[in-house]
């Protein structure tokens, strides 16, 4: 018995050896080995699933076996009902990470030696963390404990490469081999594979690969993408705004992003504000240049308005070189941005003549484009961002609730002029000058709102962010122009045309960074670039609708994701896709660059359907026994993928690329892709356009299935804090089923789910616990009852089988896991223990009990195969796989019973309750009608059940009231006013008592009406659908033992003699009399 700490380990111990056992059965006989078929499938005889290759730069975790549980589950039902099933599994090497770490590394040795000595250890021990917590990225098997130097400590949380690699695992001696970034291909794959081998992955590992150039298979495959889509015009050179990393010197696209995935360029409008002379001394060095103080605006309509310029006090700015003659003055990270958009002396650097504060700006005269004031002032306002824009904003008071608020206080407070050292005549003359009327705040938007926000100061700032929501996008869809030369136009018109006016006179210029702050994986905040390079044209109108098309007729599961794909299309506008460091394979016609990580991805699940003819089972793609890779050429990929003719000049020997043509056509195309949601506004959006692009409409793809991130144990999945696990850590920690059991269970909306620790070990305890039961049971198999399913119990037993049966199927089918592990294995056993009781001394059913095991050991096995597989093998002696042993026969489940078992059970609850007072004695009992005589459990006591098993009087009125009312289609009610007309115009209602009869009605009413919605017209029903005494009566001796009574006694509330056996008591049945649905048990002792 392995113990850790005191605790046992043996059950866990002892799924991890069946689980071993299980996987040398399924390697021996190929299970997962998937083969297509000359005739094409008919509809539900093959499932083709696959998943987003991860990134090959650690281990597995948590994260990618959530998502990948989707698919494997889902695969593993199909497979089990009898379908043909392929699930596949690649290994993603293209882009940055690998190159940047592997690179980081050798700078590592080559600064601190190798191995490295870091300087500057600190005493204390920390926790190691990788550069990124992107969820495709891998993580040490265990935490790392080690020292961290002072310099690792100041850089955003960064360890040294070295040390990450040592948490792998690795020692000294190897690690500088990873300086290659090559060596990474070869070491994680591998591990990967490992990983998902003993996790159960139902994987055809024959068709597996890696991307890059290295493997020259997927690398031709590649090529011949981006040339067709190349000479479809799909592919074209431009010059466009793009997030870059200055330190790779290349784009940045989400997935070389450390963080700020899906961020996008954002434009601005830089408005050139002239600095008059003569200069103060601090900008005498710039004398005989022209100097601007240079805003980023989103607004250049609103110039017209200006009183004043807004600086940052304690801001840092500097006076940046742009042309021979102009200088800007801005932050220095604005001056970055405009260096890479061609806005700098020196391309790509920013010169910097003189550094400056915000105080050495305050006072500037300016001269700015369409102000009406011919001259206005920097002045200083305490709020401006200096992450954001350029550090220097135009001021509008009309419109600019903030800017309305800073004026007014600096005009009202001397004080604040005086702090700053504003003079008043830069302040005082400035009046508000009204440019937009805007409907409901007139010309003077931002003074109206900021009074009727009863705003009194700048600093107010949830105030003034309430301010610019109700101003903001009001003006620019309603407002109206009211002077320049647009007066009389609609925002929305003029302000593309004074835009266009100001660049065009050389008052502006357009200004572009990212829209929040981007960090690419190799350490360095990205800028936006103004560069010249390949783009796939996402967006282009007809290629829209292509994916338009596609996706309307796609399951998507949820509405949600739905929305998610539309909203993507309705933005998603030409893509960056060459790049120029990192791995991958080479754009063809220009081999200065390389396909991104994102473009060399959206079609590869074809690659699966040929990968294991092409590579011989080698995922590097370097055994040519079969074919070589320069046979692959463009007309042979158009034969396979494209419905081409058939390449005749082709030396490929013409079995083996029919037999490529005849799996591709079989197994495309693909029936789902399982996601993360992350991966909708690109990857997945890129695999719709490039599908509608390249091939015809019978292959594009049926389904894609996102789910959210998960959470550990409520919290955040994190390698940073410690509260992660890879997917080698979980498995043995948990074993693989019990984890899969957990991941099941984790959620499966769009939602985060959520994996728990308790649940996983519960799940070791239930599957081990439940492997013993049924030893148990086989071992004394001679005990149980045979013949045929006679009984109540057996009745209802029989049926719950069938429900969980029928309900599992429909959650599998709809990838609804966790409600499948409620239904298949949770609901099963819980009827199972109920039917252990319900039998009693009489026993229970051999067939029953054998039908039980057989049944939840399918139900189960798409969730926890390895355990399935042994109770099929080792306790059931059943022959072949269960993973193939098809769904479950069952009959169509008898609601009725189902029905009258809960009346059952929920009956029993009622009589344990009411018996408990009585014995009790309690004062609430007595004002309910509690016997006045005292109970003890010693005694030997008689229960009388009291059955009235039809609605009568008042209650049958309401209920065929409500028939007559019942939309049975929409399961929706007539108004309220028309059901309380009926009623009062009903015998109940010309009553002379309804007054008192209505208080009644009206909460039965409500009652019944609800229950009806919910449950459906039989609710409104005047008796149940069984009988109730004939459900008692058969069930006399479970009720007896249930309660522990000496006799039991079913009577009719209609048999007029039966009032009288309760004795004293029978006065009860007055206080609490039974209706249908919920019998009245009075409780006598017997001598």
């Amino acid at each position: 018995m392995a113990a850790e700490g005191g605790k046992s380990f043996a059950r866990r111990d002892r799924l991890l050896q069946i689980e071993h056992d299980v996987r040398e059965w399924w390697e021996k006989e190929d299970i997962f080995r998937a083969e297509s078929c000359e005739r094409p499938p008919e509809p539900g005889e093959k499932f083709f699933g696959n998943f987003p290759y991860p990134y090959m730069n650690g281990y597995l975790h948590l994260g990618h076996a959530f998502s990948l549980s989707k698919l494997e589950f889902a695969a593993a039902y199909h497979r089990l009902r009898g379908a043909n099933v392929l699930l596949p599994f690649g290994f993603h090497c293209t882009g940055m990470p690998i190159k940047a770490s592997a690179d980081k590394l050798a700078r590592e040795i080559q600064q601190f030696g190798n191995p490295p000595t870091f300087p500057l250890e600190l005493d204390e021990e920390v926790h190691i963390s990788q550069e990124s917590e992107d969820a495709n990225e891998g993580a040490p098997p265990d935490k790392f404990k080690g020292k961290k130097s002072k310099a690792a400590s100041k850089s955003s949380g960064q360890a040294f490469q070295w040390e990450i690699m040592r948490s792998f695992g690795l020692s000294d001696s190897e690690i500088s081999n990873f300086q290659n970034p090559h060596n990474w291909l070869s070491y994680f794959p591998p591990l990967a594979k490992e990983d998902l081998k003993a996790f159960g992955l139902g994987c055809d590992w024959r068709r597996s690969f890696i991307t890059t150039d290295m493997n020259p298979f997927y690398d031709s495959f590649v090529r011949w993408q981006m040339r067709k889509l190349k000479s479809m015009g799909k592919i074209v050179k431009d010059v466009r705004y793009t997030i870059y990393s200055p330190l790779d010197g290349q784009p940045c696209a989400d997935h070389d992003r450390a963080s700020g995935e899906g961020v996008q360029p954002q434009e601005y409008t830089l408005i050139k504000m002239e600095v008059l002379s003569p200069f103060p001394p601090k900008l005498g060095v710039l004398e005989g240049r022209r100097v601007f103080l240079a805003a980023a605006t989103l607004r250049p309509e609103t110039m017209y308005g200006q009183t004043n310029a807004w600086v940052l006090p304690d801001g840092k700015y500097g006076a940046f070189e742009i042309n021979d003659t102009e200088v800007f003055i801005v932050t220095q990270r604005a001056a970055l941005n405009l260096a890479y958009q061609n806005y700098s002396r020196i391309p790509e650097k920013p010169t910097c003549l003189v550094e400056l504060t915000g105080y050495d700006l305050i006072g500037l005269p300016l001269r700015s484009p369409l102000s009406f004031n011919e001259i206005i002032y920097a002045l200083p306002m305490l709020t401006i961002l200096t992450d954001k824009g350029t550090g220097i904003v135009t001021s509008v008071p009309s419109d600019a609730p903030d800017d309305y608020m800073a004026l007014h206080d600096l005009k009202s407070k001397p004080p604040l002029r005086a702090k700053y050292g504003v003079k008043d005549e830069w302040v005082l003359p400035f009046e508000i000058i009204p440019i937009i009327d805007i409907p409901e705040f007139g010309d003077r938007a931002a003074e109206k709102v900021c009074k009727d926000l009863k705003i009194k100061s700048q600093n107010e700032k949830e105030k003034l962010a309430e301010a610019k929501k109700l101003t903001y996008l009001k003006g620019f869809t309603e407002g109206t122009m009211v002077v320049g030369e647009f007066s009389g136009r609609r925002v929305q018109e003029a302000k593309p045309l004074i835009r266009s006016k100001l660049l065009e006179i050389g008052l502006a210029i357009m200004y572009s960074e990212p829209e929040k702050r981007v960090v690419s994986r190799s350490g360095d905040e990205c800028v936006v670039a103004l560069t010249d390079q390949w783009y796939i044209t996402y967006g282009e109108p007809e290629w829209q609708k292509l994916a338009e098309e596609c996706l309307s007729t796609m399951n998507l599961f949820s509405d949600e994701t739905r929305h998610g794909f539309e909203h993507t299309l309705g933005w998603l506008n030409q893509w960056a896709c060459s790049r120029s460091f990192g791995l991958g394979t080479r754009i063809p016609w220009d081999e200065q660059y390389l396909v991104e990580s994102l473009s060399d991805s959206t079609i590869y699940m074809a690659y699966y359907t040929v990968a294991h003819l092409l590579q011989n089972g080698d995922i590097y793609g370097s055994d040519t026994s079969l074919i070589k890779p320069e046979q692959m050429t463009d007309e042979v990929w158009d034969f396979l993928f494209c419905g081409g003719p058939y390449p005749k000049s082709s030396d490929i020997s013409s079995s083996i690329l029919n037999k490529m043509k005849q799996e591709f056509e079989y197994w495309y195309p693909y029936d789902v892709r399982v996601s993360g949601k992350d991966l909708i506004q690109n990857h997945l959006t890129f695999s719709i356009y490039n599908h509608t692009a390249i091939m015809p409409k019978n292959h594009w793809p049926r389904g894609f299935r996102c789910n959210g991130h998960i959470m550990l144990n409520s919290e955040k999945m994190s390698k940073s804090t410690g509260n992660f696990r890879t997917l080698r850590q979980a498995i043995e920690e948990f074993s693989a089923d019990a984890t899969r059991f957990s991941l099941a269970d984790a959620g499966d909306g769009v939602d985060d789910a959520n994996f728990v620790f308790e649940t996983a070990n519960a799940a070791i305890l239930r599957l081990t616990k439940e492997i013993s039961w049924m030893e148990e049971v086989l071992a004394a198999e001679s005990s149980l009852r045979t013949g045929p399913p006679s009984t109540y119990a057996d009745r209802v037993f029989a049926n719950e089988i069938n429900i969980a049966v029928k309900m599992t199927e429909q959650h599998y089918h709809n990838y609804m896991f966790r409600e499948a592990l409620k239904t298949g294995f949770f609901d099963l056993q819980a009827a199972r223990d109920e039917y252990r009781f319900s039998c009693g001394a009489g026993g229970m059913n051999y067939d029953l009990v054998w039908r039980f095991m057989d049944v939840q050991t399918r139900l189960i096995t798409p969730i926890c195969p390895h355990y399935s597989e042994y109770v099929w093998r080792k306790l059931l002696k059943r022959n072949g796989f269960v993973l193939k042993a098809g769904w479950p026969v069952a009959d169509a489940p008898d609601l009725t019973l189902k029905s009258s078992n809960k009346y059952l059970q929920d009956s029993i609850v009622l009589m344990r309750k009411l018996l408990q007072k009585q014995i009790l004695g309690s004062r609430k009992a007595n004002k309910t009608g509690a016997p006045v005589t005292s109970l003890t459990e010693d005694n030997k006591l008689t229960g009388l059940i009291y059955v009235n098993e039809q609605f009568d009087g008042w209650k049958a009125e309401c209920l065929m009231i409500l028939q007559s009312k019942f939309d049975r289609k929409s399961h929706t009610f007539a108004p309220d006013k028309e059901i309380l007309e009926a009623l009062k115009n009903s015998s109940v209602g010309q009553a002379k008592d309804f007054k008192q009869t209505q208080k009644l009605c009206m909460p039965f009413l409500r009652f019944k009406k609800d229950e009806a919605v919910a449950l459906g017209v039989q609710a409104l029903e005047l008796r149940l659908p069984f009988g109730e005494i004939e459900v008692l009566q058969e069930n006399l001796d479970l009720i007896k033992r249930q309660l522990s009574l000496e006799e039991v006694e079913i009577l009719s509330a209609t048999d007029p003699n039966a009032p009288a056996k309760a004795g004293p008591l029978a006065s009860l049945l007055n206080q609490n009399p039974p209706t249908p649905g919920n019998p009245t048990a009075i409780f006598l002792n017997r001598s």
